[in-house]
């Protein structure tokens, strides 16, 4: 069995789910993505063993195209987190009722399908058509499912659309100057070019026009506030949660080792647009009354981080932005599901609105305030093992991108530890705010187990991602 087998699996559980009608819709999509995330564990066991679970095969003759699917431990990592993250996803919708849900959770699927897809890709070609593929159903999702005004909402989607879209016609005009030096689009062939200095400079810049819109890296990072608001919870989890970190990934995998040299001379450039993200995303936070816009911004000022330690070119830079990736994908959706379950109760979204949630729930104030304390990096968390790695290699560049990029955790700790105040304390709020439900519960415990025990013990993670890591950074280093 290899790879192939989990993507067709997706595939299927998204028609599967397309024809089972509305009734069964969310049932059928928990069901393929459990089965999906089993599958992955049980690629991950074979991999462990030395098994080869990648897949090449010719696909188009001229241009010389292959279905090339590399399994290594930085791709099966990312595809963990994937299908980890989905039926969680799927299971915290359960609370909400949507119009043509079968189109609703097929859509989640695909996604999920195409995310998994990118991750994988061994193929320049074949990796851009599951990146533009991954963002149709989040653009319908957020279109036809999401919140607010509807003018505003059309206006926040198109502009993501269009933003992610122009970034991405960069990378295919860089794929083709690629295939045009190496006769082949395999990543394999392309990290065995040498590229000129300009060569590697123009290539350097298409790529990271389509990452930092991603990711997002200051000054492109206008869309993300309005659309992570203005989504469906369900949209904005695999926003932040997953898709996001098709961009990190692919600074990994493709950028870096193709253009070296460019990543080398730029690297206080990058390292700096990253950490602007970290200040400028805690800042706004602190100002924001809406609580899935200061998450927003949050996530921001996480993932600039971790983008600086992706450019920081070292082993525990690289090594730090996966842990990081990883963690900060469970700990954003919990938040932003803490958000929708406070939704649920009191339909309102205003921090000033809210408060006294502790004297009714007491067991979602508990988990709330385990998800706060790892989104602040509290040692013991999967949290502080990724932004620990990542601070220490800022400090091997330069020891105040580590103490500048260091205000992430001192801001993120006030604006944090004050929306927890406002929100579960104070004053009884005049609404009752009954506890969770079974299936809140369920997502709340596996989102906060797997924090906790990676926080405790890293050692899966880490070796299943260090030889991968140490590849990419021979290549860098050639």
């Amino acid at each position: 069995m290899d790879v192939t087998t989990l993507l067709i699996l997706l595939l299927i559980g998204a028609v599967a789910t397309l024809v089972s009608g509305d009734k069964l819709a969310s049932k059928v999509a928990l069901l393929f993505s459990l089965v999906a995330f089993g599958l992955s564990i049980n690629l991950l066991l074979q991999f462990n063993q030395g098994t080869d679970i990648g897949f090449v095969s010719n696909w188009i003759a001229n241009p010389k195209v292959a279905l090339a699917l590399k399994a290594d431990g930085l791709s099966m990592a990312m595809v963990l987190l994937t299908t980890a993250l989905t039926p969680l996803i799927i299971l915290s919708s359960f609370g909400n009722s949507f119009n043509n849900s079968k189109n609703f959770y097929a859509l989640v699927l695909f996604m999920a399908f195409a995310m998994a897809g990118t991750f994988l890709a061994a193929d320049g070609l074949l990796y851009y058509i599951f990146w533009e593929l991954a963002l149709i159903p989040i653009y319908f999702i957020a279109l036809i499912w999401g919140n607010g005004d509807v003018d505003e909402r059309k206006k926040a989607v198109v502009k993501f659309f269009i933003y992610t879209l122009a970034g991405s016609l960069f990378m295919l005009v860089g794929f083709a100057y690629l295939y045009s030096k190496a006769g082949s689009f395999l990543l394999e062939d392309l990290y065995k070019l040498e590229l000129s200095n300009q060569e590697q400079f123009w290539i350097f810049f298409a790529f990271f026009l389509a990452y930092a819109i991603k990711i997002p890296i200051i000054p492109f990072h206008t869309w993300q506030a309005k659309v992570y608001q203005k989504a469906p919870t369900v949209g904005t989890m695999l926003l932040s949660g997953i898709m996001l970190k098709m961009g990190l990934y692919s600074v990994i995998r493709w950028q870096l080792p193709i253009a070296p040299d460019a990543a080398k001379e730029y690297m206080p450039i990058l390292i700096g647009l990253s950490i602007a993200g970290v200040i400028y995303g805690s800042v706004v936070a602190l100002r924001q009354k809406d609580l899935k816009k200061l998450l927003a911004y949050s996530s921001l000022a996480h993932v600039g981080l971790i983008a600086a330690g992706c450019y920081t070119l070292t082993a525990d830079g690289l090594n730090g932005a996966v842990y990081q990736m990883i963690a900060h994908g469970f700990v954003i959706v919990g938040l932003f599901f803490a958000a929708e379950v406070i939704f649920r109760r009191f339909e309102t979204r205003k921090i000033d609105e809210l408060g006294g949630i502790r004297s009714q729930a007491s067991g979602f104030t508990s988990m709330f305030m385990i998800l706060v304390l790892a989104s602040v990096a509290l040692p013991g968390t999967y949290n502080f093992v990724g932004e620990f790695t990542v601070l220490y290699s800022l400090s091997q560049v330069n020891i105040w991108f580590a103490v500048i990029g260091g205000t992430t955790i001192i801001l993120g700790a006030y604006y944090m530890l004050k929306m927890f105040q406002n929100v579960m304390l104070g004053e009884t709020n005049t609404k009752v705010f009954a506890d969770v439900t079974v299936s809140e519960a369920i997502v709340f415990v596996a989102i906060i187990g797997f924090l906790l025990f990676l926080g405790l013990y890293p050692k899966p993670i880490n070796n299943l991602v260090n030889p991968a890591i140490k590849e990419i950074l021979a290549v860098i280093n050639r």
